[in-house]
C-alpha cells in the first residue's frame, strides 16, 4: 500500500482538476446540433430544388430525340402494346405477364403424383399387368422376400445365371 498522498482531483470548488488533463464542462451542445440539422434541411432543400428542373429538362429532352413509335402499335390500346412487348408463350413461371402462381401449379402436381402412386388399376389387362399403391406394393414384397424380385430377371432364355457360392465357372 502505498503511503504517499494522492491529489484527488478536486480542485476550483469541487470541478475535477488535474495539471495535464482538461475536462469539459458539458458533453453536447444542444444548440449546436439543432443549427446543423436545420443547415442540413436548407441544403437538402436547395439542392431540390436545383435538381428537379434538370431532371424535368433532360427527361423532355430524352423524349424528343427516341425514335417514335410504329404507327401500327400507335394504334393499339396499352394492353396490346404491353403483350406484344412479351416474349411469346411459354414463358418462365414468375415473370411479367404470366398470370399461373407457380406455387400452386406445383402443387397441383404433387396432388396429381399422390393420386396417381395411390390409384389401382390395369395397366394392361391382356397381359395381367395392374398398377396397385406404393405401400401395398411394399407389404406385398416384404412378405415374398427378396427371391421373388430376382427370380424373373434370371430366368429369361438364354441368359446365363451367375454361379452360386462354392461352383465354378466352366
Amino acid at each position: 500500500m502505498s503511503t504517499e498522498k494522492h491529489n484527488s482531483g478536486q480542485g476550483n470548488g469541487g470541478a475535477p482538476f488535474h495539471e495535464t488533463v482538461t475536462f469539459e464542462p458539458r458533453d453536447i451542445n444542444v444548440a449546436t446540433v439543432a443549427k446543423q440539422l436545420i443547415y442540413l434541411g436548407i441544403t437538402i432543400v436547395v439542392a431540390l430544388l436545383i435538381c428537379v428542373p434538370i431532371l424535368k429538362f433532360l427527361t423532355g429532352v430524352a423524349a424528343e430525340n427516341d425514335t417514335p413509335m410504329a404507327p401500327v402499335r400507335a394504334e393499339m390500346n396499352a394492353g396490346e402494346r404491353e403483350r406484344m412487348s412479351l416474349p411469346p408463350e411459354p414463358r418462365l413461371q414468375g415473370v411479367p405477364g404470366h398470370t399461373a402462381d407457380a406455387q400452386q401449379d406445383m402443387r397441383d402436381k404433387v396432388a396429381a403424383d399422390t393420386a396417381a402412386n395411390e390409384s389401382i388399376g390395369w395397366v394392361d389387362k391382356a397381359s395381367g399387368i395392374a398398377k396397385i399403391p406404393v405401400s401395398e406394393a411394399m407389404k406385398i414384397i416384404a412378405e415374398k422376400g427378396a427371391a421373388a424380385s430376382s427370380s424373373p430377371a434370371a430366368s429369361g432364355k438364354g441368359s446365363k445365371s451367375a454361379p452360386a457360392q462354392g461352383e465354378k465357372k466352366p
